[in-house]
């Protein structure tokens, strides 16, 4: 089985309703990633492929939920529909589901397979660099954030509001990334992303004081 435009179309049409910071271009830099990182790591690029094209279909439920549907466990219950559709073999159906079960890596669902971990760094790596903190700034908008204030509330829980900055999300999650890579290449890139989101950070503090 290989990877067609049927997939592709019928995975794009889970994000019309879509927020911005998590549309389909999110897929398809997540699958040019694979690809690259793939290749390097000498994976099974049928099994990536697809598993990088419908790992993040469940996205929706989870938005309307408020989080209380996990988009990789609720993709993978879909994906396995659109697999059987395409016949694919079981066992390519499990190690595709897989990837997408585990792309998020919450509680015991930590990326086996070679295929897996490379979803799992390419989906992070999309959240960190220059296209994170394009993305960053993309979701503090969605949420009502105000765009920037070096005081970061570590403590704060609850629904989203103007704290929500880029610059707190890069404080309390984005700077972490880069320890949690598992490929060789994907930890190569990382340090190259997380650098430029320091300087990027360290800059728009300055220019917040007038310096600059």
């Amino acid at each position: 089985m290989a990877i067609g435009d049927e997939i592709k179309k019928e995975a794009e049409s889970f994000f019309l309703n879509s927020k911005g910071s998590h549309a389909w271009d999110h897929t398809l830099r997540v699958y040019n990633m694979c690809l690259h990182i793939g290749r390097k790591e000498n994976a099974d690029m049928e099994i990536l492929e697809i598993a990088a094209i419908l790992h993040d279909i469940g996205r929706e439920h989870q938005d309307r939920s408020n989080g209380a549907v996990c988009h990789a466990e609720k993709g993978a219950e879909i994906a396995e529909k659109i697999l059987e559709k395409y016949m694919a073999s079981k066992e390519k159906s499990e190690k595709i589901l897989h990837c997408i079960r585990t792309h998020r890596f919450r509680g015991n669902n930590k990326p086996v397979s070679k295929e897996a971990k490379i979803l799992f760094d390419a989906d992070k790596l999309d959240s960190i660099g220059a296209i994170g903190i394009g993305r960053t700034f993309l979701f503090a908008g969605e949420v009502g954030a105000k765009l920037h204030s070096k005081e970061v509330n570590t403590g704060k829980d609850g629904e989203y509001s103007e704290d929500d900055t880029g610059y707190r999300e890069f404080v309390l999650k984005l700077s972490k990334i880069k320890q949690k890579m598992l490929t060789e290449e994907g930890r190569r890139i990382a340090e190259s992303r997380h650098l430029f989101m320091e300087e990027f950070f360290d800059r728009l503090n300055k220019e917040t004081d007038g310096i600059l």
